[in-house]
């Protein structure tokens, strides 16, 4: 009987989990060796070279981006290409990573004594010692796997998402090897969502005092009001007169006192409003503010600087026009 659509697409992820998890298993020492040869390699001014046909060329590709987006400089070399002028890319104190889960690939191992030629180190990824690819290189790391999901076993699938999470794997232990940091990260990606989230701090995005409706514990409801209106503001900030913060009030404050008493307009700030609020520092990053604004279910925050004195305010409605939200 044939089965579901659902049951076959299930049956394809157990099949690749088990390979997952078969690959996983199999970690040992040749990891650990293949870690600390990247590690030399990255010390000494090298690169990572990966090279592969195919799929694992295409997942090749894939490992080399991720390496180099967390702080390992990494490229592709496509094997046909590098026996035409492409083994430029090498230099002698780099390492060649060669992906081939058969180990018998023609137009990798072709590229491979060329290579080696230029004084360069070669590990191989592949199923098995055996290989021809195993045999030429000086390390290797062995990835079998039960099966493809191909129902004839030949379309490689289960073995590539192996290799990727194996890349995966590869680039994150270097990424805590080498100390790498949120903001080495940002570094590295200055541009798009990301590299705002990881690069811009609070300081950067919050209103000034110029643009902040901040008021003393003397002004009335009435004078904070004016205040958020003329700047467009959803709370007023109330501090002394060191600008050190006392407190905040929101429109959401003022509407819930005027459901109550609307002489609520002459009280003075200092019996209205919230006392010790929750505030960031202006050097702390974007990213953490969100998780504050989020976690807190608020619209605004108060900017400090190191000394605690107000420097502005943070508007949840702001960050859509810098792209954080």
């Amino acid at each position: 009987m044939k089965k579901t659509i659902i049951a076959r697409a299930r049956e394809v992820f157990d099949t690749e989990i088990c390979g997952i998890t078969s690959v996983r298993d199999n970690l040992g020492e040749s990891f650990e060796m293949l870690v600390e040869r990247c590690m030399k390699t990255i010390s000494s001014g090298g690169k990572l070279v990966l090279t592969g046909v195919g799929k694992s060329g295409y997942i090749g590709k894939k490992i080399a981006a991720t390496l180099s987006s967390v702080g390992s400089p990494s490229v592709f070399m496509h094997p046909v290409e590098a026996r035409h002028g492409d083994l430029g890319i090498m230099q002698k104190n780099d390492l060649l990573i060669a992906l081939s889960y058969s180990g018998e690939t023609e137009e990798l191992l072709a590229v491979l004594t060329p290579a080696k030629r230029l004084g360069v180190e070669l590990v191989a990824i592949t199923a098995s010692k055996d290989s021809s690819l195993s045999k030429m290189s000086d390390l290797t790391i062995e990835m079998p796997v039960p099966k493809e999901a191909c129902p004839f076993n030949l379309a490689p699938t289960t073995t590539t998402t192996a290799l990727l999470v194996l890349g995966d794997a590869l680039s994150m232990v270097l990424l805590d090897e080498q100390g790498f940091t949120k903001s080495d990260y940002g570094r590295l990606h200055p541009g798009g969502a990301i590299g705002r989230m990881v690069t811009l701090r609070a300081g950067d995005i919050m209103r000034g005092r110029d643009r902040s409706a901040i008021v003393g514990k003397d002004a009335t409801v009435r004078e904070a009001i004016i205040c958020m209106s003329k700047m467009r503001c959803g709370s007023a900030i109330i501090e002394d007169a060191s600008h050190r913060l006392l407190g905040i009030f929101t429109d959401g404050d003022f509407r819930r006192w005027a459901e109550k008493d609307m002489t609520v307009l002459e009280h003075l700030m200092e019996e209205v409003m919230t006392a010790n609020p929750v505030t960031v520092r202006a050097d702390q990053l974007a990213v953490e503010v969100l998780k504050v604004l989020e976690n807190r279910h608020i619209d605004d925050i108060v900017v400090t600087d190191d000394a605690g004195l107000v420097s502005g305010f943070i508007d949840v409605q702001d960050l859509p026009g810098l792209k954080l939200m």
